[in-house]
């Protein structure tokens, strides 16, 4: 057919109408992709708005962050010092016995509280009773021989008075030449002789005196060591490991039997740098400082005491100081030997600029903070930063009370950049309604993606 000659109705023909069709229905099925993909892509965001205009934001340089902020705070902060320290009993004694024998009763258990003059053990007294009634004896005897000495001197005394008399008569007769002269030097003889006999008694005299006067210190000698067989607590504490039980032989001064440790009042040690002394001192001159402890497995309140010791020296070796300060522990939270975390109260910075510690970043430059502005945007401001209390950091310089800085999401900001602007989260960390739609948006993003997928 003629037709067929010419190629317009054969199968060649129809052939091409198809692909003609088909690359007509491909071009319109593209330009349909490209006008969805420009729209999720480049043109208006949806209804949430947030996420396309975040999205466009980054594009173009600015867009509303979602960050969490805190106001800053002028309040007034102690100044402290903490550390580590160690309790230290107020007094130690060690209990030993100063006089040897059987132990035959002890009057405490380990571990019990004893007062001043509260018996903890006994000592045989037996060998001593006997050496005291020795001593006893022996001054009585000594007593007796002063009596006999005292009772030969007055008979000597009588004596030698009538003999001196006797030898002066005598004397008399021999000048009158009455008598011979041997008579009269032999009554002399006689009178010297008594006399001396007197002397004598005095001195035996003397001699009981010092023996009863030694006598009597042998007892007294006795009776300490007698007292010694029972062993008193010397100071109010507690009592440790008993060392020597009951029915054994103790010698003196030459066996522990036990330690007391007095924990009302009781020490913390501790020690501060060197830098901190001065200080120290000086608020220490100015009024007493306040001492605070605590044990480190223990969540309840702490313990308070005063500053009541420095030491004389700093120690080279570690450059370090000793403290002490004295608690009254009547609850006997404290415990010698006991690690405990000391906080040493300085004074009151009154008025201190205080925020998150959280807001705070480190820089090349050192330490900063995102200010947030009336506008919305921030501002990086470097911050000197003084003492951390609890979860807040004191603002030496930089910052003043009532600005508003970032705590969360610093990390997406960027600082002095006036297209960017913040939206403020609550406190619990979620979305707020700017947030909240930022979210929005990236899923109307990510919805229009997939639709022209």
């Amino acid at each position: 057919m003629p037709t067929n000659a010419a190629g317009g109705c054969g199968p060649r023909a129809i052939r091409n109408v198809f692909c003609c069709l088909a690359i007509v229905a491909i071009a319109a099925l593209s330009s349909s992709c490209g006008s969805d993909g420009a729209s999720a892509a480049g043109g208006p965001p949806p209804s949430g708005g947030g996420g396309g205009g975040k999205g466009g934001g980054r594009r173009g340089g600015g867009g509303d962050v979602p960050v969490t902020v805190a106001t800053a705070s002028a309040k007034d902060v102690p100044v402290e010092v903490q550390v580590i320290g160690n309790v230290e009993a107020y007094t130690t004694i060690t209990v030993k016995a100063q006089i040897g024998g059987e132990l035959k009763a002890v009057h405490f258990h380990e571990g019990d509280f004893v007062k001043n003059g509260d018996v903890l053990f006994e000592i045989d007294r037996r060998p001593l009773e006997a050496t005291l009634n020795q001593a006893i004896a022996n001054t009585a005897r000594d007593q007796a021989a002063l009596g006999q000495a005292q009772a030969n001197l007055a008979k000597d005394a009588a004596q030698a008075k009538y003999t001196e008399a006797q030898a002066k008569r005598y004397a008399d007769l021999f000048a009158s030449g009455i008598i011979s002269r041997d008579q009269a030097e032999q009554l002399r003889a006689n009178a010297d002789a008594v006399a001396q006999a007197v002397k004598a008694d005095q001195a035996a005299i003397e001699s009981a005196k010092a023996a009863i006067g030694a006598g009597q210190a042998a007892v007294e000698q006795v009776k300490v060591q007698l007292s010694y067989t029972t062993i008193k607590s010397p100071i109010n504490g507690r009592t440790g490991n008993l060392t020597v039980k009951q029915g054994n032989v103790v010698t003196a001064n030459n066996m522990d039997l036990m330690t007391i440790n007095q924990v009302e009042p009781i020490y913390v040690t501790f020690s501060v740098p060197e830098a901190q002394l001065n200080a120290i001192k000086n608020y220490m001159g100015k009024q007493k400082l306040g001492v605070r402890a605590k044990p480190q497995d223990d969540a309840g309140a702490e313990e308070n005491g005063t500053l009541t010791f420095i030491d004389n020296a700093v120690d080279p070796t570690t450059g370090t100081i000793k403290l002490k300060g004295t608690f009254t522990n009547n609850d006997h939270k404290l415990w010698p030997g006991q690690f405990v975390r000391v906080t040493l109260r300085l004074t009151t910075q009154h008025g201190a600029v205080v925020i998150p510690n959280e807001a705070v970043q480190a820089g090349q430059n050192g330490q900063f903070v995102y200010v947030v502005k009336p506008d919305r945007t921030v501002e990086a401001r470097p911050v000197v930063t003084g003492q951390r209390v609890d979860q807040d950091l004191v603002i030496q310089q930089g910052l003043q009370a009532g600005e508003v800085v970032v705590t969360e999401g610093q990390l997406r900001l960027a600082p002095n950049n006036p297209n960017i602007k913040v939206v403020v989260r609550d406190g619990r960390g979620g979305g707020g309604r700017g947030a909240g739609g930022g979210g929005e948006g990236r899923g109307g993003g990510r919805r229009g993606q997939k639709k022209g997928e």
